[in-house]
């Protein structure tokens, strides 16, 4: 179940945060832009499907749900908020436009580095996963990546809004490096992907002339094990209203 659980929390993170960026379609500050980031909604959501299938066909061949089926549906659309494992990250406000590419920076670095050491798991179907989500992943890093440095390297007011952006969501990015108890047996090495990421990161914002925040600041944390911000129940609300009112409904 350990396993389960860990394929889990990757599909509801990026479930999560692909809800998070939709509430940018056609509000985008400008058209190419508000292509792009619906193109990477649509990504995080193919790869959260990617993970539920996994996870739903593991569950049914181990009988962890006795009398249901699970599919990617039910586990995205009938787990209760404490259910849900993705971290903090993914389901706080979009806010503006440097908020939301600031934390589409922080979560792709982190994925980058994640994806490539699942390419080495035992788990072949895991690993394919990672592979093909990895390719997407690059280009995330990449176009969030120029964002921060424009933002930062822009205009006062855009350097005031990336600052607070960074101010605000810095202190969620430390869960996730936290293993939880289903990260430990799945041949992640946590600390040398944070290792990476902090370089990343730190090349990133010095490019945008941002200053690096203290890494040794309280960092919150409580998504992995089902325990969320204010936040979720609304987003959980809005998402899963159509199945709850119509269970297996047909279109």
């Amino acid at each position: 179940m350990q396993h389960i659980n860990f394929i889990l929390s990757l599909a509801d993170s990026n479930l999560i945060l692909s809800q998070r960026n939709a509430e940018w379609c056609g509000h985008g500050p400008v058209l190419e832009q508000d292509i792009a980031i619906t193109n990477i909604t649509l990504d995080l959501l193919g790869q959260a499907r990617n993970f539920y299938q996994y996870a739903a066909r593991l569950i049914n061949e181990t009988g962890n749900m006795p009398g249901h089926i699970a599919t990617e549906d039910s586990l995205a659309y009938r787990r209760t908020e404490r259910e849900f494992k993705n971290i903090l990250l993914c389901e706080l406000p979009k806010g503006d436009w440097a908020q939301t590419v600031l934390r589409q920076y922080f979560y792709s670095a982190f994925c980058k580095g994640l994806y490539f050491q699942l390419l080495q798991s035992q788990d072949q179907s895991l690993a394919a996963i990672a592979e093909k989500s990895l390719k997407e992943v690059n280009y995330h890093v990449r176009w969030s990546g120029e964002w921060v440095i424009r933002l930062g390297d822009g205009t006062a007011e855009s350097k005031q809004r990336i600052k607070q952006a960074l101010q605000f969501l810095w202190p969620y990015t430390g869960e996730m490096f936290m293993p939880a108890d289903f990260e430990n047996n799945n041949g992640i090495d946590l600390a040398s992907i944070k290792k990476q990421w902090l370089l990343d990161v730190q090349t990133i914002l010095e490019e945008a002339t941002l200053q690096m925040p203290a890494e040794h600041i309280f960092m919150q944390s409580g998504g992995k094990s089902g325990t969320h911000t204010e936040h979720m129940g609304y987003i959980l609300a809005e998402m899963q209203y159509l199945q709850r009112m119509y269970p297996d409904a047909n279109w």
